[in-house]
């Protein structure tokens, strides 16, 4: 029955209007499942135009009606099952592998397209970074000079572009030139990568400024034999760089340094030969040797070191530690600058011809008749050999009191000595803050502190109760002074010991005159006796002698009294026997005053 249906569905003319009025008659006599006849005339119009706008829209949907009803009447015939049923088509298995190659070749096409255009945008991105680069590498020569004029002093002559390395603008007097020429740099390939270091110029400076220099300051013992002296070990500080990696500032400045040293080193040896002094200055190659105190030998050398003959000069004594100061280096450098504003600042100082400037003494040399040795008093200026062999004798004087101070600290331990240095100080003068302390007792023995005031050639003690005290630069007398008042100091504190334990002072010398001369100073004494009179220490302390401590017994307890005809009376037994020394050493305690503490609590008679 459904092969049945199916070929009278085929039968079924569904293009053809069933609606249609003017055809009535004519269909009705026809066959209800006949294909129409064909037109008799066929000479006739076959297409004749719709008699309302909307024909064609009415066909449409009326079509489109037809095959949806026809739709619907074949899903509700499936649906029952009983006329028709969906079977499955079997596929062929070729027919299905061909459209997935199909999808793999497509797919294949499209990622190396999708490849090809990402390669061409990433290389396009890599040429305008590269471009970028190369632009900002190869910096315009103008832009570059700019820069250089607007930190440097450049000048145009001829075709030439000059510059000045000099510090004639800040006052120097230095003879040399100091030029230096710029150059366009022409030796950068363009086939080739742009180096990272590249400078579109380059600077020419004079050959003798070329390389590193610096002003060595040393203080050294006295050499037996200065004709070996020179530039044997001298070019250990500076460290190696790459000639081709410095830029012209780095040159310039190089360049300009090496030039302040040597008008350094010039106006010092300028001043070595013209200053008299009671032991002659010498000036030996590049070095200017001068002695400010006996044994000791300042030593103001040029170091000038280039980087071809720096390999040639491989220094032998490496192994010796770095006696440079820099300090005075640093110094050096300040001083030339302030020649430099003296020498810029006295010429642009108007002049006028009724008042000069200049010292107010000096100006009345004429009305006060003043005679050439008062006039060249007034005059007397110091030079910067003066001033820095002035700071080098302040410098040593104080390394050496620190280093007095400190090894008499590790070689006592008691009494504690400390010192506290100040650190405000000027170039010619320091201080030091001296205190002698006992541990434990910080608080009681105060006596002993001393001001240092350190100078050029001596050392200014000031006391705590305002005694001054002047030494020289010997370290042998500020170490015997030292000494002295570790040795006064035991003596201060048994006196405030026997303040608070109650004991009463008897006497209190800090210069005994008899016993044994001590060959350091002179050697302090007390004596205290007990509360109630019985028992009495006597104290006798030298700064080479050590301490001496002697108790004295009353007359009742002494065993061994000799028999006197003279004291037969009861009461002359109340009298004091005599001394006996006590073994320092073999009492207890860990520093002076702590032993004597015991003592005194040991002789204090219970209340």
């Amino acid at each position: 029955m459904s092969q049945n249906l199916a070929k009278l569905a085929q039968r079924i003319d569904f293009d053809q209007s069933s609606d249609s009025e003017q055809d009535g008659p004519e269909r009705e006599s026809r066959e209800p499942w006949s294909k129409p006849e064909p037109e008799e005339d066929e000479g006739a119009v076959k297409f004749q135009p719709s008699l309302w706008p909307w024909d064609s829209v009415r066909n449409n949907l009326r079509g489109a009606l037809t095959e949806m009803c026809v739709l619907h009447d074949v899903l509700s015939v499936l649906k029952e099952k009983k006329y028709m049923a969906l079977d499955p088509v079997s596929q062929d298995p070729s027919v299905t592998k061909t459209p997935q190659v199909f999808q793999l070749i497509s797919k294949k096409k499209s990622l190396a397209t999708a490849a090809q255009l990402l390669l061409k945008g990433a290389e396009k991105l890599n040429k305008s970074l590269a471009e970028n680069q190369e632009q900002r590498r190869q910096r315009d020569f103008n832009s570059e000079l700019l820069r250089l004029r607007s930190q440097w002093k450049l000048r145009k002559v001829g075709d030439k572009i000059l510059g000045d390395l000099s510090y004639r603008s800040a006052g120097s007097l230095f003879p040399h030139h100091g030029t230096f020429e710029v150059i366009k740099n022409t030796d950068l390939d363009l086939d080739k990568k742009v180096p990272d270091d590249y400078c579109p110029l380059s600077v020419q400076i004079p050959s003798d400024l070329e390389g590193s220099a610096y002003i060595k300051v040393s203080i050294q013992k006295q050499s037996p034999d200065i004709g070996d002296l020179g530039t044997v070990s001298l070019f250990r500080r500076q460290p190696k760089a790459k000639p081709a990696s410095q830029t012209w500032h780095v040159k310039l400045e190089a360049a300009q340094n090496v030039l302040l040293c040597k008008e350094i080193f010039a106006q010092l040896s300028r001043e070595a030969v013209q200053i008299k002094s009671q032991i002659p200055h010498i000036v030996v190659k590049n070095q200017i040797i001068s002695q400010p105190f006996p044994g000791l030998q300042l030593s103001i050398s040029l170091c000038h070191s280039t980087g071809e003959k720096r390999s040639q000069r491989a220094s032998p004594e490496k192994s010796k530690p770095d006696d440079h100061l820099y300090v005075l280096e640093h110094n050096l450098h300040q001083l030339i600058r302030e020649f430099h504003k003296q020498t810029l600042s006295s010429v642009v100082m108007p002049h006028p011809a009724s008042a000069p400037f200049g010292h107010k003494r000096l100006r009345l040399a004429g009305p006060m008749a003043y005679d050439k040795a008062e006039i060249s008093s007034l005059q007397q200026s110091e030079g910067l050999l003066e001033k820095i062999i002035k700071q080098a004798k302040h410098i040593f004087l104080r390394s050496r009191t620190a280093r007095t101070i400190d090894t008499l600290a590790s070689r006592i331990e008691d009494p504690q000595i400390q010192a506290h240095w100040s650190n405000i100080n000027d170039v010619y003068e320091s201080s030091v803050k001296v205190l002698i302390t006992s541990q434990g007792y910080e608080q009681i023995c105060k006596s002993i502190q001393l001001q240092l005031n350190i100078g050029v050639e001596q050392i200014r003690v000031v006391h705590r109760d305002g005694r001054v005290i002047t030494l020289s630069h010997q370290e042998q007398e500020l170490q015997d002074f030292l000494l002295s008042q570790m040795s006064q100091h035991q003596v201060h504190a048994v006196q405030q010991l026997a303040k608070v334990m109650g004991w009463h002072v008897l006497s209190f010398s800090n210069h005994v005159g008899l016993g044994p001369i001590e060959s350091i100073g002179n050697a302090s004494a007390i004596t205290v006796t007990s509360p109630n009179g019985e028992y009495t220490i006597s104290v006798r302390n030298g700064p080479e002698s050590g301490c001496k401590v002697l108790v004295q017994f009353p007359r009742s307890q002494a065993k061994e009294l000799p028999k006197s005809d003279v004291l037969q009376d009861a009461r002359w037994t109340h009298l004091r026997g005599p001394y006996k020394e006590v073994h320092w050493s073999r009492m207890e305690g860990r520093n002076f005053v702590y032993k004597m503490e015991l003592l005194m609590a040991a002789l204090t008679p219970c209340p």
